[in-house]
């Protein structure tokens, strides 16, 4: 197989992270903004956007904000479970906020009115593989992570925290580490349940 399909197998869904990890932040920010700035968007819009939060940051992310935002939604019970997740997502290095730039979607839609009403979902999939990109570049350094959408919730203490544009629209988090744990064997649908192929 391809180095490719071996880096695709090595990338997991990662919750126990830690931070013993080789790469400074410097490194690891290079390599995160520059895998999203080569991942395609439809008509080269580029609307992808991110923030990684490092340190004292990313811990205020989960254990401040979102932990604020989720104890009233959470029934009392749960609450404690909760904490403990959003805990494990802090002990990480650091956070990827994905973004995207609704001011890019609009000016498309403006522009170019025959494809108006898919560019807002041409967003959301440039978005998903900018997500994935990053993801295959972190298990690549032997970095875990995990995809987490605690958006809506989060988005106006995070907007209000670090001063984020109006016009971006927060889409996923993706709390990264070191490897503390690996993840459990993972199960698959039948192909034949998914794929199919035809020739005429």
């Amino acid at each position: 197989m391809t180095e490719l399909f071996d880096l695709q197998q090595t990338r997991r869904t990662i919750y126990a992270l830690g931070k013993n990890v080789s790469m400074s932040e410097a490194e690891l920010s290079e390599l995160i903004f520059n895998t999203i700035k080569e991942t395609p968007t439809a008509f080269n819009a580029q609307g992808s956007r991110a923030i990684i939060l490092f340190g004292k940051a990313n811990e205020t992310l989960w254990n401040d904000i979102t932990a604020t935002a989720l104890k009233p939604l959470t029934p009392a019970e749960n609450f404690p479970s909760t904490q403990a997740k959003l805990a494990s997502f802090a002990a990480g290095v650091g956070t990827i906020l994905f973004f995207e730039d609704q001011d890019v979607v609009k000016n498309l839609q403006e522009n170019v009115p025959l494809y108006a009403e898919n560019f807002p979902t041409w967003s959301e999939q440039a978005s998903g593989m900018a997500q994935y990109a990053t993801w295959l570049a972190l298990a690549e350094k032997n970095v875990g992570a995990s995809l987490q959408h605690y958006n809506p919730v989060i988005d106006e203490a995070v907007t209000a925290k670090w001063n984020i544009p109006s016009n971006w629209k927060l889409r996923a988090q993706m709390p990264f580490g070191s490897i503390e744990n690996p993840a459990d064997a993972k199960d698959y649908n039948t192909d034949a349940s998914r794929f199919q192929t035809y020739t005429n």
